[in-house]
């Protein structure tokens, strides 16, 4: 080993912590990641505290909990917090810092301490202008024409994508973050973040590789509970968000879904290719993960927002530089309870770089294992709050003050509440307490002393979703004209 090691760090968006081959899916092909696995260390329960995009990032770019950065909702014009960044510490170690694809803050050429960013932020050009990637594609010929497929960014319909393969966004931010390697300050380590906006909707797969998946045999979702009426009001509500798929309908989705994701596995190779040919792989640090992941029918459920392992478990590897022992190697896994804030201090102790003490994170080489993980997303009538140990689960869901229990060894599925098992009241009461002792702020208003009470369910809305859950339209050079500081709903992203 020479010199202070470089550092890839690669994530996605909304990639479920089960959608990999070194997990036993049995459809899905990521080789790529499965040989990271395969030589570095795959940790088999990370979650994302905060299941939403940009409260997800907020931790994982600060090392922060929600309680600390501030956005346990989804607030795209709130700035990032004045904490020290993930990128700000490495520059501040004398690292070039450089980040390509999805940043999600505000206002989006705000760099959180990258040197420089190249941003494919989903067409969210209300909120500071076009970005990047749709500047590209107004070179390449095809302005404003990034979302004439028809898709929307948050629903489950799904075409093969309409301009030419090399326009593709995941090939964009591949291109462009392999440049950005080759234009390195040769004299200086680098952090390079390499941000990929899919498998998140819109599902526009290429054409060649949906076919891939297009006659395989798929794994039956996991079934909804048979009373629906009987179900939390919040996941009545979030399946009444979309309209039901045929069991026809939902296959091909699954199979658009993984179709992105082994894109963007073959598009990883490329980065691997780059670092190989400039002599740097094997001083260099790589990690790969989600911001969340994606429910993809189970439970009758899509989305993220919710507790359940489909949206809030994602993918983690990490693999450090070779010769290094201070990772376990050799198709390692690693089943302890991490967060995405424990990957800041991890990257930085791996890089012999001070860790800020805001830092809500331990690092997964030289910290302690903890004992249970806690969880939050959204307030009011739409919060659910998570406690999760070594073998259960325990999620509340406010509206209605409801409990669920689940034994995450013998039941991963999730299919089995046990909530009302005598047995279990015992370890109910454990973890009520452990997360009744995590509610701060307007969730205390759902205590009365000691006790939960939580909020009346309301009836449900009639749908009405007039904006077909975020649709985009034709953008650059002329930008949407919608307010840059509304949130325009609940479910707006």
């Amino acid at each position: 080993m020479s010199g202070r090691p470089h550092v890839l760090l690669i994530t996605v968006d909304q990639w479920p912590g089960h959608l990999l081959a070194s997990a036993g899916h049995p459809v899905i092909e990521t080789p790529t990641l499965d040989q990271l696995a395969r030589i570095g260390v795959r940790y088999t329960n990370c979650y994302s505290e905060v299941p939403i995009c940009i409260p997800a990032r907020r931790s994982l770019m600060t090392g922060t909990t929600a309680r600390r950065h501030g956005d346990r909702d989804f607030q795209p014009a709130l700035p990032m917090p004045d904490l020290p960044t993930l990128a700000a510490s490495f520059a501040g170690a004398g690292y070039q810092c450089y980040s390509t694809g999805k940043l999600h803050v505000f206002p989006p050429r705000d760099r959180i301490g990258f040197h420089d960013a190249m941003l494919a932020e989903e067409g969210r050009g209300n909120l500071g202008g076009p970005d990047d990637y749709e500047m590209f594609l107004t070179d390449q010929g095809h302005a404003g024409t990034q979302f004439l497929h028809g898709m929307s960014n948050n629903e489950y319909g799904w075409t093969t994508w309409h301009l030419p393969n090399r326009c593709h966004v995941t090939n964009w931010t591949t291109e462009t973050a392999a440049r950005a390697i080759k234009r390195r300050d040769p004299t200086r380590p680098a952090l390079w973040n390499v941000s990929y906006t899919h498998p998140h909707p819109p599902l526009v797969p290429l054409q060649t590789y949906f076919d891939r998946y297009a006659r395989r045999e798929l794994p039956d979702p996991v079934s909804p509970p048979t009373q629906d009426e009987a179900s939390p009001y919040l996941l009545r509500a979030t399946r009444d968000r979309y309209a039901t798929l045929s069991p026809v309908q939902l296959a091909d989705m699954r199979r658009a879904f993984y179709a992105l994701c082994t894109h963007i596995d073959h598009q990883i190779r490329v980065l691997i290719g780059t670092l190989r040919e400039e002599g740097l792989l094997d001083d260099t640090i790589i990690a790969f993960t989600s911001d969340h992941g994606d429910m993809l029918g189970d439970h009758g459920l899509y989305g993220k927002r919710l507790m359940y392992d489909g949206s809030a478990r994602v993918p983690l590897i990490v693999l450090d530089r070779r010769g290094s022992d201070r990772l376990a190697q050799g198709d390692a896994t690693d089943d302890r309870l991490v967060a995405l804030h424990d990957l800041m201090p991890t990257l930085l102790d791996l890089a012999e770089i001070e860790v800020p003490k805001t830092c809500d994170g331990v690092s997964l080489v030289t910290g302690a294992a903890r004992e249970y993980l806690y969880g939050e997303c959204s307030s009011g009538v739409r919060a659910t709050r998570m406690v999760r140990d070594a073998r259960h689960k325990l999620i509340w869901y406010a509206a209605g003050n409801r409990f669920v229990l689940f034994d995450m060894i013998d039941d991963p599925e999730e299919r089995q509440d046990l909530s009302d098992a005598p047995e279990m009241s015992e370890k109910l009461r454990e973890l009520r307490e452990r997360l009744r002792s995590n509610l701060y702020g307007s969730d205390l208003e759902l205590l009365d002393g000691e006790q939960f009470v939580g909020l009346p369910e309301p009836t449900l809305p009639a749908p009405q979703n007039r904006g077909l859950s975020g649709q985009r339209g034709v953008h650059f050079p002329e930008p949407p004209r919608s307010d840059a500081s509304v949130n325009t709903g609940a479910w707006a992203t």
